[in-house]
């Protein structure tokens, strides 16, 4: 027999990267790549004779002209990138120069090393999205400091696009379930089975209703929902009836309510468990902050719960008392 109510839903825990614009990714990545020749310039025991002209002021002094501005047109943000993509070429290009004349990679440290790979994953994904003309790229760098960070499009209002890592959660019995996180964007609606597939481990029978939004209402969903006796809240698929009971608006409204549970939830991770800005950098320590995130609110819930036990042992204690005395 189904029993309990499971509330499923994603989100997004956003890094603490600056708000990333390609004009001003490139900018950094011209830059770090004028400190990596510098690096490898210092290195010589015998300098060579002309150290490779970066035209580093000229080129900040071109990208000032437009980050400045306060309205920048297409066409002149579109030049602004083109004359960065220029510089960082050339500047690739000394690179790989200074290393022909005996410049070793060795002498970069770890971080060093791996800016210069991820300045070059960049310049690559810019390079390509200019040519095309196109904003979209697969496994676009948003951050050089982060670059595991994604883009995460939500399509809610304020915050359409955030920046971080995607959450699919669980929710039931006053306790929130991180089932998945991933830097990758992803359909949350292919969650849904292995979700409920772990409610019943954990409760030893399917929930007895699923509270979701539109996303996770698929006919393949809602089908493999029916074959478990599991309803699944929200409008029926097909034509909408003319004539909708007093009954099924009065559980619409509840079934909503209480879905609104886990976006409380999500509210209280992120303004007061920091949830709302992930302060760490690396992808393994952002994702043990996540998880230790939901951790710490489910024990706060069962402290919550213990204490409440305890009061009201205190007061039946209190009342017994009394009883026997009078």
């Amino acid at each position: 027999m189904n029993q309990g109510k499971l509330i499923l839903d994603a989100t997004c825990a956003p890094a603490d990267i600056r708000y990333p614009t390609d004009l001003g990714l490139l900018n950094q990545v011209r830059r770090q790549t004028e400190k990596i020749i510098d690096i490898l310039f210092d290195g010589f025991d015998e300098k060579p004779n002309n150290k490779p002209n970066t035209y580093r002021s000229i080129a900040r002094k071109e990208y000032l002209k437009v980050a400045k501005k306060r309205r920048v047109t297409k066409k002149q943000r579109r030049k602004a990138i083109r004359k960065q993509l220029e510089y960082i070429n050339r500047n690739l290009g000394h690179i790989e120069r200074l290393e022909q004349s005996g410049a070793k990679l060795e002498w970069l440290n770890d971080q060093q090393h791996k800016m210069l790979l991820v300045v070059a994953t960049v310049y690559q994904q810019q390079l390509s999205m200019y040519e095309s003309n196109h904003q979209r790229i697969d496994d676009r760098i948003v951050s050089l400091t982060q670059p595991h960070v994604r883009p995460i499009v939500r399509g809610k209002a304020g915050t359409p696009v955030e920046f971080g890592a995607k959450l699919s959660v669980s929710y039931h019995n006053g306790y929130v379930f991180l089932d998945r996180l991933s830097w990758d964007n992803f359909n949350e609606s292919g969650d849904l089975k292995s979700q409920t597939e772990e409610f019943k481990i954990a409760t030893g029978n399917y929930p007895e209703s699923i509270h979701v939004d539109q996303i996770y209402r698929t006919k393949e969903n809602r089908a493999w929902c029916k074959e478990r006796g599991i309803r699944i809240t929200g409008i029926p698929l097909g034509r909408p009836p003319k004539v909708v009971d007093k009954a099924t608006k009065k559980q619409a409204r509840l079934d909503e309510r209480f879905r609104s549970r886990i976006e409380g939830k999500f509210g209280e991770a992120k303004r007061r468990y920091s949830l709302g800005r992930v302060m760490t950098k690396l992808s393994e320590t952002s994702q043990t902050a996540i998880a230790i995130t939901f951790l710490v609110m489910n024990l706060s819930t069962l402290l919550r719960q213990f204490f409440a036990c305890f009061y009201i042992f205190l007061r039946m204690k209190a009342f017994f008392v009394i009883f026997e005395v009078g």
